[in-house]
């Protein structure tokens, strides 16, 4: 394909991931913004294999058929409950990609180093230059210069992807239940990252001065270790946040893999969405009272003593209580967590909301910036579920409501109605702007069981006087409800 189209088709599929970008900012103009992603996705893939000097045609067509496949089936198959640890599966593939082509990098690079030292004696392409295809005719052209950038660029996108490897690993294993949720350290906690960081700057200075492929594949271990140790370090709490930090991180992955390849839209990507993670990752930090640094780090600081200890008995309530007390209120909200995902809910939400709205009740919703285990979990189940989203209202919004507000139902979330943010300075989540629910007349709270939840944190909020336990399997105690109130 001649160049220059190869170039305008680079252009327009930058500009409709930008558009995809915006969109997403949305509800209503979400789902065209996810089309716009997959048109400019499409059209930089083709763009880029029909681009000169790529070859392996086959090979790129099995992987495609391949990969494509394998994608279809998942997103067909996995359930909405499943989506955070399946991003942060995705995230991995991301980073080991990296690592992969940033070794490959340098082999190709040691390879062709004769002819980039014959053409920069003579200024001259040697002849064996003729003979080569794709990636190492890039290299080949280099000057001494360029590829000392290159190498640079190569060993950075090698211990970026590391760490995103390791790192979206480890968060898939806490996500699914598969890991503790809880912050964990090996002894020497944070200056074991900072040894491993130190040892990887030497790493790069030997390796810039000579030192072969065992200074990258050394390196390489350092970084899968700070990439396990950091997110290990964090804890549940915190999962949205990772989860749209590692986001920040497979973008600058993929812009290292952009710059070693020669590529400009896979550096434009990349860097879109490195930049656009970063920035969603500090809103939430922002949104949580929590420290953007502490949170990337692996989770400086934390409680300077034992929490408060909580006193009084959890009240439960049957499913007639909560049908007669919300048959009396005038005013509702509802706080989803990720209980309700769990028990796959909002169908049955939605439902309970329209019948109340049918009894001319206000029924609004109340959602928190790190709710679910991934931004926007709940505003996405939510609009699957076809709940208005002019009554989805974010905290900023709503908190000052609830003072006003009848009946005030919590699904299956603990953190983020937490009085002991508020409460306690020694608990793990002190000073995190949370729901103030329990100023509500009345709190219902679906749970499960009288546990603390994927965090383990205590939440003094289930032993106040105003507030009822709900207890069960969410998705059958809202239908029991619509049975109730329906008759």
């Amino acid at each position: 394909m001649d160049f220059a189209l190869i170039s305008a088709a680079y252009i327009a599929a930058a500009i409709l991931f930008i558009l995809c970008l915006g969109g997403l900012a949305g509800q209503e103009s979400a789902k065209r913004a996810v089309w716009y992603g997959i048109a400019g996705m499409a059209l930089a893939v083709v763009a880029t294999i029909l681009g000169d000097g790529v070859g392996y045609y086959p090979l790129i067509g099995i992987a495609i058929i391949v990969g494509g496949s394998l994608g279809w089936y998942v997103a067909k198959t996995v359930e909405m409950t499943s989506m955070p640890q399946l991003v942060a599966a995705l995230h991995s593939f991301v980073g080991l990609a990296a690592v992969f082509i940033g070794l490959n990098s340098d082999i190709v690079l040691n390879q062709m180093m004769p002819i980039i030292q014959e053409h920069a004696a003579t200024g001259v392409l040697p002849a064996a230059y003729d003979g080569l295809s794709g990636f190492a005719q890039i290299v080949a052209s280099k000057t001494l210069t360029e590829v000392t950038i290159l190498k640079v660029e190569s060993f950075l996108g090698v211990f970026i992807g590391a760490v995103t490897f390791t790192g979206s690993v480890v968060a898939f294993g806490k996500l699914a239940g598969k890991v503790d949720g809880k912050a964990k350290k090996l002894p020497g906690g944070h200056f074991l990252n900072a040894g491993a960081a130190i040892a990887s700057f030497a790493l790069l200075v030997a390796y810039m001065n000579g030192a072969g492929m065992w200074a990258v594949l050394l390196m390489s271990i350092f970084a899968l270790f700070i990439g396990y140790h950091l997110i290990m370090g964090i804890g549940g709490a915190d999962m949205p946040v990772v989860v749209s930090m590692l986001n920040s991180y497979s973008g600058w992955a993929a812009a290292a893999i952009g710059f070693s390849l020669g590529n400009d839209l896979l550096i434009i990507t990349g860097a879109l969405v490195g930049s656009s993670g970063a920035i969603l990752s500090y809103i939430m930090c922002k949104a949580m009272n929590r420290s953007f640094i502490s949170v990337i780090l692996g989770g400086f600081g934390g409680a300077k003593g034992p929490a408060m200890a909580v006193e009084g008995e959890q009240v439960p309530i049957d499913a007639q209580g909560v049908a007669d007390m919300l048959s009396e209120a005038h005013s509702i909200i509802i706080v989803p967590g990720y209980g309700m995902a769990v028990a796959q809910a909002q169908g049955a939400v939605s439902e309970l909301t329209s019948l109340l709205r049918g009894k001319g009740k206000e029924v609004r919703f109340a959602i928190h910036p790190v709710a679910g285990r991934l931004p926007g979990h709940m505003n996405v189940l939510l609009a699957e579920a076809k709940v208005p989203y002019d009554i989805v209202l974010e905290m900023d919004e709503i908190n000052g409501d609830f003072p006003n507000t009848d009946v005030a139902i919590v699904i299956g979330s603990n953190d983020i109605v937490n009085p002991a943010a508020e409460d306690d300075p020694n608990s793990p989540i002190a000073g995190m702007p949370v729901l103030e629910v329990w100023k509500a007349k009345h709190v219902i709270v679906l749970k499960r069981g009288a546990g603390t939840g994927y965090s383990g944190i205590e939440n003094p909020l289930f032993y106040k006087e105003n507030t009822r336990m709900f207890f069960g399997d969410a998705k059958k105690s809202v239908e029991n409800l619509l049975q109730l109130l329906r008759s």
